[in-house]
Protein backbone atom coordinates (compact mmCIF):
# COMPACT_ATOMS: atom_id res chain seq x y z
CA UNK A 1 0.00 0.00 0.00
CA UNK A 2 1.07 3.66 -0.75
CA UNK A 3 1.06 6.30 1.97
CA UNK A 4 -2.89 7.32 1.75
CA UNK A 5 -3.27 4.17 4.32
CA UNK A 6 -2.60 4.23 7.90
CA UNK A 7 -3.80 1.35 9.58
CA UNK A 8 -5.89 2.21 12.85
CA UNK A 9 -8.72 0.26 14.34
CA UNK A 10 -11.69 1.46 14.71
CA UNK A 11 -13.55 0.39 17.87
CA UNK A 12 -16.65 1.81 18.21
CA UNK A 13 -19.99 2.18 15.79
CA UNK A 14 -19.29 5.53 15.09
CA UNK A 15 -15.63 4.97 14.35
CA UNK A 16 -16.54 2.59 12.15
CA UNK A 17 -19.03 4.29 10.06
CA UNK A 18 -16.62 7.04 9.46
CA UNK A 19 -14.30 4.76 8.48
CA UNK A 20 -17.02 3.00 5.54
CA UNK A 21 -18.16 6.80 4.93
CA UNK A 22 -14.63 7.46 3.71
CA UNK A 23 -13.69 4.41 2.16
CA UNK A 24 -16.88 4.54 0.46
CA UNK A 25 -16.25 7.99 -0.64
CA UNK A 26 -12.65 6.97 -1.96
CA UNK A 27 -14.00 4.38 -4.19
CA UNK A 28 -17.09 6.69 -5.98
CA UNK A 29 -14.43 9.29 -6.67
CA UNK A 30 -12.11 6.75 -8.46
CA UNK A 31 -15.64 5.49 -10.37
CA UNK A 32 -16.67 8.67 -11.29
CA UNK A 33 -14.56 11.52 -11.28
CA UNK A 34 -11.11 9.93 -11.45
CA UNK A 35 -12.56 7.52 -13.60
CA UNK A 36 -10.37 8.15 -16.58
CA UNK A 37 -6.87 7.77 -14.28
CA UNK A 38 -9.25 4.58 -13.05
CA UNK A 39 -9.60 2.87 -16.15
CA UNK A 40 -5.79 3.77 -17.17
CA UNK A 41 -4.45 1.77 -14.06
CA UNK A 42 -6.34 -1.60 -14.62
CA UNK A 43 -4.37 -2.64 -17.22
CA UNK A 44 -5.33 -5.71 -18.83
CA UNK A 45 -1.18 -7.13 -19.11
CA UNK A 46 -0.42 -6.57 -15.15
CA UNK A 47 -1.08 -8.84 -12.52
CA UNK A 48 -4.08 -9.16 -10.16
CA UNK A 49 -5.09 -5.85 -9.29
CA UNK A 50 -7.87 -4.52 -6.54
CA UNK A 51 -9.54 -1.23 -5.68
CA UNK A 52 -8.83 -0.19 -2.64
CA UNK A 53 -10.52 2.60 -0.81
CA UNK A 54 -8.92 4.51 2.36
CA UNK A 55 -11.00 6.25 5.53
CA UNK A 56 -8.79 9.50 3.94
CA UNK A 57 -11.10 9.47 1.17
CA UNK A 58 -8.41 8.23 -1.64
CA UNK A 59 -8.63 5.33 -3.59
CA UNK A 60 -5.82 3.10 -5.51
CA UNK A 61 -5.07 0.11 -7.71
CA UNK A 62 -2.91 -1.92 -6.33
CA UNK A 63 -2.23 -5.36 -5.84
CA UNK A 64 -3.57 -7.80 -2.87
CA UNK A 65 -1.77 -7.93 0.22
CA UNK A 66 1.03 -10.54 0.36
CA UNK A 67 0.25 -12.08 4.07
CA UNK A 68 -1.81 -14.72 4.71
CA UNK A 69 -4.00 -13.81 6.29
CA UNK A 70 -4.32 -10.36 5.36
CA UNK A 71 -4.67 -7.71 8.37
CA UNK A 72 -8.83 -6.81 6.34
CA UNK A 73 -11.00 -8.59 4.33
CA UNK A 74 -9.32 -7.99 0.48
CA UNK A 75 -11.16 -6.73 -2.28
CA UNK A 76 -12.34 -8.50 -5.48
CA UNK A 77 -9.37 -9.96 -7.40
CA UNK A 78 -8.41 -9.09 -10.83
CA UNK A 79 -10.74 -6.56 -11.75
CA UNK A 80 -8.28 -5.15 -14.58
CA UNK A 81 -8.91 -8.69 -16.69
CA UNK A 82 -12.18 -7.70 -17.61
CA UNK A 83 -11.18 -4.47 -18.58
CA UNK A 84 -11.31 -4.75 -22.33
CA UNK A 85 -13.75 -7.94 -22.39
CA UNK A 86 -16.98 -5.73 -21.58
CA UNK A 87 -18.94 -2.06 -21.91
CA UNK A 88 -16.74 0.11 -20.04
CA UNK A 89 -20.46 1.26 -18.08
CA UNK A 90 -20.79 -2.40 -17.60
CA UNK A 91 -17.07 -2.78 -16.19
CA UNK A 92 -17.69 -0.24 -13.57
CA UNK A 93 -20.95 -1.20 -12.59
CA UNK A 94 -19.74 -4.50 -11.90
CA UNK A 95 -16.79 -2.89 -10.01
CA UNK A 96 -18.90 -0.82 -8.00
CA UNK A 97 -21.22 -4.19 -6.86
CA UNK A 98 -17.81 -5.63 -5.74
CA UNK A 99 -16.86 -2.39 -4.18
CA UNK A 100 -20.26 -2.36 -2.30
CA UNK A 101 -19.21 -6.26 -1.02
CA UNK A 102 -16.08 -5.45 0.31
CA UNK A 103 -17.36 -2.28 2.19
CA UNK A 104 -19.54 -4.42 4.06
CA UNK A 105 -17.07 -7.42 4.70
CA UNK A 106 -14.44 -4.70 6.19
CA UNK A 107 -16.91 -2.69 8.12
CA UNK A 108 -18.72 -6.00 10.10
CA UNK A 109 -14.83 -7.46 10.04
CA UNK A 110 -14.29 -4.49 12.50
CA UNK A 111 -17.77 -5.23 14.33
CA UNK A 112 -16.81 -8.90 15.20
CA UNK A 113 -13.38 -8.08 16.41
CA UNK A 114 -14.72 -5.75 18.87
CA UNK A 115 -17.41 -7.64 19.77
CA UNK A 116 -20.01 -5.81 18.83
CA UNK A 117 -22.84 -7.24 20.58
CA UNK A 118 -27.03 -7.55 18.19
CA UNK A 119 -27.89 -4.09 18.80
CA UNK A 120 -24.64 -2.36 17.55
CA UNK A 121 -24.70 -4.16 14.72
CA UNK A 122 -28.11 -3.24 13.38
CA UNK A 123 -26.98 0.35 14.44
CA UNK A 124 -24.18 -0.05 12.43
CA UNK A 125 -26.59 -1.95 9.44
CA UNK A 126 -28.74 0.91 9.53
CA UNK A 127 -26.01 3.40 9.44
CA UNK A 128 -24.50 2.21 6.50
CA UNK A 129 -28.07 1.57 4.53
CA UNK A 130 -29.08 4.83 4.75
CA UNK A 131 -26.73 5.37 2.52
CA UNK A 132 -27.02 4.75 -1.26
CA UNK A 133 -24.60 1.97 -2.40
CA UNK A 134 -21.74 2.50 -5.07
CA UNK A 135 -23.40 0.87 -7.62
CA UNK A 136 -26.65 3.22 -7.18
CA UNK A 137 -24.42 6.21 -7.33
CA UNK A 138 -23.10 4.69 -10.33
CA UNK A 139 -25.81 3.72 -12.25
CA UNK A 140 -27.76 6.77 -11.51
CA UNK A 141 -24.74 9.13 -13.02
CA UNK A 142 -24.87 6.75 -15.98
CA UNK A 143 -29.01 7.47 -16.00
CA UNK A 144 -28.40 11.55 -15.80
CA UNK A 145 -26.24 10.97 -19.05
CA UNK A 146 -28.53 8.65 -21.22
CA UNK A 147 -31.28 10.18 -23.51
CA UNK A 148 -33.82 8.49 -21.42
CA UNK A 149 -34.22 5.52 -19.63
CA UNK A 150 -34.88 2.20 -20.62
CA UNK A 151 -38.13 1.70 -20.07
CA UNK A 152 -39.07 4.12 -22.30
CA UNK A 153 -38.95 1.44 -25.25
CA UNK A 154 -39.90 3.49 -28.67
CA UNK A 155 -37.03 5.61 -28.82
CA UNK A 156 -38.83 7.20 -31.67
CA UNK A 157 -40.63 9.26 -29.72
CA UNK A 158 -40.08 12.53 -27.51
CA UNK A 159 -38.96 11.63 -24.21
CA UNK A 160 -40.86 13.79 -22.01
CA UNK A 161 -38.30 15.49 -18.77
CA UNK A 162 -40.30 13.54 -16.44
CA UNK A 163 -39.13 10.03 -17.43
CA UNK A 164 -35.62 10.49 -15.90
CA UNK A 165 -37.60 11.57 -12.24
CA UNK A 166 -39.56 8.16 -12.36
CA UNK A 167 -36.67 6.20 -12.42
CA UNK A 168 -36.03 4.24 -9.05
CA UNK A 169 -32.32 4.70 -9.22
CA UNK A 170 -32.12 8.16 -9.71
CA UNK A 171 -34.74 9.18 -7.07
CA UNK A 172 -32.85 7.44 -4.31
CA UNK A 173 -32.99 9.64 -0.79
CA UNK A 174 -29.62 11.10 0.55
CA UNK A 175 -27.96 12.30 3.62
CA UNK A 176 -26.32 15.43 4.43
CA UNK A 177 -22.81 13.82 4.76
CA UNK A 178 -22.91 12.44 1.49
CA UNK A 179 -20.38 13.21 -1.35
CA UNK A 180 -21.20 17.17 -2.98
CA UNK A 181 -21.38 15.11 -6.35
CA UNK A 182 -24.18 12.96 -5.44
CA UNK A 183 -25.67 16.30 -3.41
CA UNK A 184 -25.73 17.87 -7.09
CA UNK A 185 -27.55 15.19 -8.64
CA UNK A 186 -30.02 14.71 -5.65
CA UNK A 187 -31.16 18.60 -6.03
CA UNK A 188 -32.22 18.27 -9.68
CA UNK A 189 -33.66 15.26 -9.21
CA UNK A 190 -36.36 16.35 -6.18
CA UNK A 191 -37.01 19.85 -8.76
CA UNK A 192 -37.84 17.32 -11.24
CA UNK A 193 -39.87 15.06 -8.68
CA UNK A 194 -42.17 18.11 -7.10
CA UNK A 195 -43.40 18.97 -10.56
CA UNK A 196 -44.24 16.11 -11.62
CA UNK A 197 -46.01 14.66 -8.60
CA UNK A 198 -49.17 14.55 -9.63
CA UNK A 199 -48.43 11.52 -12.40
CA UNK A 200 -51.31 8.78 -11.86
CA UNK A 201 -50.55 5.00 -12.79
CA UNK A 202 -53.02 4.51 -15.26
CA UNK A 203 -53.93 1.08 -13.74
CA UNK A 204 -54.54 2.17 -10.28
CA UNK A 205 -54.80 5.81 -10.67
CA UNK A 206 -52.36 6.31 -7.55
CA UNK A 207 -49.81 8.88 -7.78
CA UNK A 208 -45.76 7.43 -8.29
CA UNK A 209 -43.74 6.89 -4.98
CA UNK A 210 -39.62 7.36 -4.78
CA UNK A 211 -38.19 4.40 -5.43
CA UNK A 212 -40.82 2.95 -7.94
CA UNK A 213 -40.44 1.17 -11.70
CA UNK A 214 -42.56 2.83 -13.84
CA UNK A 215 -43.13 2.04 -17.75
CA UNK A 216 -44.72 3.92 -20.77
CA UNK A 217 -47.33 2.59 -22.90
CA UNK A 218 -45.92 2.98 -26.23
CA UNK A 219 -49.56 3.28 -27.80
CA UNK A 220 -51.82 5.05 -25.44
CA UNK A 221 -48.16 6.60 -23.72
CA UNK A 222 -49.63 6.34 -19.98
CA UNK A 223 -47.62 5.49 -17.57
CA UNK A 224 -47.79 2.68 -15.20
CA UNK A 225 -46.58 1.22 -11.75
CA UNK A 226 -44.35 -1.75 -13.23
CA UNK A 227 -45.90 -3.91 -10.42
CA UNK A 228 -49.31 -2.54 -11.52
CA UNK A 229 -48.57 -4.16 -15.15
CA UNK A 230 -46.18 -6.97 -13.79
CA UNK A 231 -43.01 -5.47 -15.38
CA UNK A 232 -40.03 -5.70 -14.11
CA UNK A 233 -37.01 -3.06 -15.23
CA UNK A 234 -35.19 -6.66 -16.08
CA UNK A 235 -37.67 -7.08 -18.43
CA UNK A 236 -38.49 -4.01 -19.65
CA UNK A 237 -34.94 -3.88 -20.55
CA UNK A 238 -35.80 -6.83 -23.27
CA UNK A 239 -38.95 -4.97 -24.50
CA UNK A 240 -39.08 -2.94 -28.19
CA UNK A 241 -42.27 -1.69 -27.79
CA UNK A 242 -44.28 -2.06 -24.61
CA UNK A 243 -48.17 -2.29 -24.77
CA UNK A 244 -50.33 -1.77 -21.66
CA UNK A 245 -53.08 -4.87 -21.39
CA UNK A 246 -55.82 -2.34 -22.10
CA UNK A 247 -54.16 -1.51 -25.69
CA UNK A 248 -53.09 -5.27 -26.19
CA UNK A 249 -56.61 -6.45 -25.63
CA UNK A 250 -57.91 -3.88 -27.25
CA UNK A 251 -55.97 -5.11 -30.24
CA UNK A 252 -56.84 -8.80 -29.81
CA UNK A 253 -60.64 -8.18 -29.87
CA UNK A 254 -60.61 -6.27 -32.93
CA UNK A 255 -63.32 -8.41 -35.33
CA UNK A 256 -61.04 -9.86 -38.35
Amino acid sequence: MDGNYTPYNPRTVEEVFKDFKGRRAGMIKALTNDVDEFYQQCDPDKENLCLYGFPSEQWEVNLPAEEIPPELPEPALGINFARDGMREEDWLSLVAVHSDAWLISVAFYFGARFGFDKAERKRLFDMINDLPTIFEVLSRKHNARSSGPYYRSNKSKSIPKMQRALDPQAMMNTKGSQQQEEEDVDVEEEEEEDEHADALCGACGENYGSGEFWICCDVCEKWFHGKCVKITPAKAEHIKQYKCPTCSNSKRSRPS
